[in-house]
């Protein structure tokens, strides 16, 4: 037997499957080989067409079932990871009505503002726990007011897995955890937040039923089935946002755990028992993967946009000869501090973590003399490292402790000058498990079947392949360089 996963993200698509008996991955693959294309028609717009994704689906199926000969009866059940915050729309008859606005798009953040003020912010912390902000609720508003003619066609507001879900099944749903990080969840209510439907003038009835996060959501269809080469009937049995995904990949499910990434955008997100939120909503909180009314679990989370797409641009800027494992090495050549050159890594539309302010990316005391590739390479895997830092200060404000940091073997934390770094500024241990948000899916996907009795059952081979700790010679010159970086960034800040 085996479990299928599928993980929607902005760079690619991609599928694991899980052997229920080991609970080991026993084939990968991705789709496409370079990076999807993220449209801006505009500057701080970010689009990608959610048929896109759905023609990749159909090709790392098909990949994957190719790589490994398997039988596709053997698939049990499909679990699905995708990207947070997006929004797609759709009609009655699943038609998609615009290119989805996706996470990093930050048009909505003047109505998430005016919201947060006019709502009252008191009263947003207490049932939503978050600003409106720039999420999917407020993309949603953008639309309803700059795109009538499209708003009045909407039979659904999907987040990016419900519109997977939506066609593998047919059927509109969503979940508590997807509410929650389109900030249309109550937390205070356990219900939808129609104090902020209300307040946006939406209709009600455009949201999705409810279907539990783990647990039966629907069955492959039969025009699912054809486009797939998979047979109809598999169950769909889990469906989650990247970041609490990512968690549930590592185990990360009970209070005091943490659990971070590091691709085109950073996380890092830790587990609570305890509803806890930041008054400047730098940090957010959403329902994670294994919450119930009578055992919360939450998710507190900082996300850093210009992440791993700032390595992807200097990777550009340097020519595709270089591998990143090269960059790695030419990195790990220049000294710590990168001889004082510091790089701003926010390039990527505007920060939460910063209050929604778009700062940019840029470098300061860059000496033709002394600095070359090696310094400007690692400056600015320090410049993410340190925004790591900075915002996990943020996260420990809400009680959320980051003493040991857990993340798969994958993006930036496969560069030991980025681990190193993050370690030394933090005062953290980070372990590496190989796992990722496709195999967390398939994962998902057999403890919402019940093939699984629980997560310690099917987590009974996941082990740590790497640690790294502070280390005792670079510590101090990298906490030196951090209040560097920020001293310069705060500067930025309030100009």
């Amino acid at each position: 037997m085996t479990l299928l996963g599928y993980d929607i993200g902005s760079s690619s698509i991609k599928a694991s499957l899980i052997e229920v008996s080991t609970g080991k991955c026993i084939a990968k693959a991705f789709y496409p080989d370079n990076e999807m294309k993220i449209n801006a028609p505009q500057p701080g717009w970010a689009e990608q067409h959610p048929e896109i994704w759905w023609e990749n689906i159909g090709i790392v199926t098909k990949m994957i079932l190719n790589q490994t000969g398997i039988n596709a009866n053997d698939i049990k059940a499909i679990g699905i990871s995708y990207q947070m915050h997006g929004l797609v729309l759709v009609d009655r008859d699943q038609n998609v009505l615009r290119p989805s606005i996706i996470w990093c798009d930050s048009r909505a953040v003047p109505y998430g503002e005016k919201a947060f003020k006019e709502i009252g912010e008191e009263k947003c912390l207490e049932n939503l726990l978050n600003s409106p902000g720039n999420f999917t609720a407020s993309k949603l508003k953008w639309v309803k007011e700059n795109e009538p003619d499209i708003y009045k066609k909407i039979y659904k507001m999907l987040l990016p897995g419900d519109y997977l879900a939506m066609k593998l099944t047919g059927e509109f749903k969503t979940t508590t955890t997807g509410l929650s990080e389109a900030i249309l969840w109550n937390f205070k209510e356990e219900g939808r937040a129609n104090l902020l439907l209300d307040y946006y003038g939406i209709d009600k009835a455009k949201t999705a039923e409810i279907t539990p996060i783990m647990g039966i959501q629907g069955f492959v269809n039969k025009t699912a089935s054809e486009v797939l080469g998979i047979p109809e009937g598999i169950p769909v049995t889990y469906r989650s946002g990247d970041q609490p995904n990512n968690a549930l990949s590592l185990n990360v499910l009970q209070p005091g755990e943490v659990a971070a990434t590091a691709g085109t955008s950073g996380v890092v997100y830790g587990v609570s028992e305890q509803i806890l939120f930041d008054p400047a909503s730098r940090v957010n909180t959403f329902v994670h993967v294994n919450h119930t009314a009578e055992n919360p679990r939450y998710g507190v989370m900082l996300c850093i946009n210009g992440c791993g797409i700032l390595y992807s641009w200097i990777k550009k800027m340097f020519g595709s000869n270089y591998s990143y494992d090269e960059l790695n090495q030419k990195a790990a050549k220049a000294n710590v501090g990168a001889e004082g050159l510091i790089f701003i890594p926010f390039g990527n539309g505007s920060e939460r973590m910063l209050e929604n302010k778009t700062v940019n990316a840029g470098m300061m005391n860059l000496n033709f003399n002394i600095h070359g590739e090696n310094e400007v390479i690692r400056s600015a895997i320090e410049g993410i490292a340190f925004s790591f830092a900075y915002g996990m200060r943020i996260l420990n404000t809400t009680g959320v402790q980051t003493k040991v940091i857990k993340a798969g073997n994958a993006n930036l934390f496969l560069c030991p000058v980025f681990r190193q770094t993050l370690a030394d500024a933090t005062d953290s241990v980070i372990e590496l498990y190989d796992t990722d948000g496709a195999c967390g899916a398939a994962i998902g996907a057999g403890i919402g079947s019940g093939i699984y009795h629980s997560a310690e059952n099917a987590f009974i081979n996941l082990n740590i392949i790497g640690i790294t700790k502070p280390d005792i010679i670079t510590n101090e010159q990298t906490k030196l360089a951090l209040e560097n970086w920020i001293s310069f960034l705060e500067t930025q800040l309030n100009n």
